[in-house]
């Protein structure tokens, strides 16, 4: 079977970029062929390793280009780029004749149902219901926000199948018979967990508004004075660096909290951290999370929409915090630093949990949505 994925691009070190980059490579892996188009590469390699059969093609539109400038730029500039997107990726899938595409729900999703070729086509969502809504603007944008939110609900109709991440997810996009909810899978493949005796506590994303890690600075500013011996490592690149190291300065923390750059070895960073503190706004299925169980983790996160409820069991495997409850959180972390028989018995329950997003059991479900044969 030939599989296209339209994705913005895969240069940077996102989850979506890492889950699409493990689904790829294991459809090669069981003989089918898979194309990878991108609308915002730049000349970039991947950041995650694709084997080599996995072939791409940027279509060079560059929405990116854009982001920053004010509305009425985009307003000028957005359709010009979406007719240029379509008629490029076109061509690409009348030459290519897929069996399947699959849009990731980037640029592409308003449209790639009306073109006739590509063969059978699906959406996957990697964010929830209400993200465009949580990113907290005003004024017009607020406005343009909710349009556009509009619009997101308006087009999953058109596809053969709308695959969410959670049940919680499903649940706000609304009754509809071609929703299916299928998680990401871990890709990761370890027997041993992490000891849990490093005082290291892990955060892993991109330097964002989304990720939060200023909550998190904020949180941790209420316990490191209680456990000086300990380390809060933020590990990802983004917008947001200087702001959150300017937060740092000012708390004066920069003996205890670091950020380094994003790096492909999570194995290490996992396997030196204590748990897992996730400061989200919004997510989709947090990947750090799924890996911190595959490692032996404990997990201490706001409840946020969507997908901590999903993966964490409150007081089994980790903490859930009331989402933006920034004392709360300090007081999970202080419980988990606090008590190291406690860390060793959740890290236990999340080892045994993360079996759920075994490679095979969620590739299994894409199987049957897709009407892969082996």
């Amino acid at each position: 079977m030939k599989l296209v994925y339209c994705i913005a691009g895969t240069r940077h070190s996102g989850g979506m970029e890492r889950v699409l980059t493990n689904k790829a490579n294991y459809w090669v892996n069981h003989g089918h062929e898979v194309l990878i188009v991108t609308t915002d590469q730049c000349g970039e390699a991947p950041y995650f390793t694709l084997d080599s059969r996995v072939r791409c093609v940027d279509l060079a539109i560059n929405y990116e280009e854009n982001n920053g400038k004010g509305i009425w730029n985009k307003l000028i500039k957005y359709p010009f780029k979406q007719y240029l997107h379509r008629k490029r990726l076109a061509e690409i899938l009348r030459a290519e004749n897929p069996d399947c595409t699959i849009s990731m729900f980037c640029n592409d999703a308003s449209f790639l149902y009306r073109i006739k070729e590509g063969g059978r086509k699906f959406l996957e969502v990697h964010f929830s219901r209400n993200k465009r809504m949580q990113y907290g603007r005003s004024g017009i944008w607020k406005w343009a926000d909710k349009f556009r939110s509009h619009l997101d609900k308006k087009c999953i109709r058109h596809y053969e199948k709308f695959v969410v991440l959670t049940e919680e997810d499903s649940a706000l996009w609304g009754i509809s018979d071609n929703i299916v909810v299928i998680p990401n899978a871990s890709g990761i493949h370890v027997d041993e967990a992490a000891s849990l005796d490093a005082k290291n506590v892990l955060a892993i994303g991109r330097l964002t508004y989304q990720k939060g890690f200023d909550r998190l600075i904020a949180a941790w500013s209420m316990v490191h004075d209680k456990h000086p011996e300990w380390r809060l490592t933020i590990v990802g690149d983004g917008e947001e660096k200087k702001n959150l190291l300017h937060q740092i300065k000012l708390l004066g923390m920069e003996d205890c909290v670091v950020i380094k750059s994003a790096t492909k070895d999570v194995q290490s960073l996992y396997m030196n951290a204590a748990f897992v503190a996730m400061s989200s706004r919004y997510e989709g299925l947090p990947m750090i999370l799924i890996e911190a169980q595959c490692f032996g983790l404990p997990i201490v996160s706001f409840d946020c929409q969507c997908g901590p409820k999903d993966i964490v069991t409150d007081g089994k495997d980790g903490f859930l915090v009331p989402e933006g409850d920034v004392g709360q959180l300090a007081e999970k972390m202080d419980c988990l630093m606090c008590d190291e028989q406690l860390r060793k018995r959740m890290g236990c329950a999340a080892k045994e949990a993360s079996h759920r997003y075994d490679e095979q059991v969620v590739m299994e479900k894409w199987k049957h949505v897709l009407g892969v044969q082996e």
